[in-house]
């Protein structure tokens, strides 16, 4: 009987971490749509600001140091 309890008490610890992992974003929970849309603008405007400021990014100049030494 003691090895019983030991050996579901084993499984129950080692398949915890599993099952908290399982109710992160893979749940089956359904989302409320008016969050995920304005998640998706907000994401939106984030990534066209991020690539805006990319361009703003002044070319650099390729330096040779060695380039009188040569």
């Amino acid at each position: 009987m003691r090895k019983l309890i030991g050996v579901l008490a084993a499984f129950t610890v080692l398949t915890a971490p599993a099952y908290a992992q399982a109710r992160g974003k893979g749940s089956k929970r359904p989302e409320n749509t008016q969050q995920s849309e304005d998640k998706k603008k907000k994401d939106a405007a984030a990534e066209k600001a991020y690539k805006d400021a990319l361009h703003r990014i002044p070319e650099q100049k390729v330096s040779d140091p060695w380039a009188k030494m040569r």
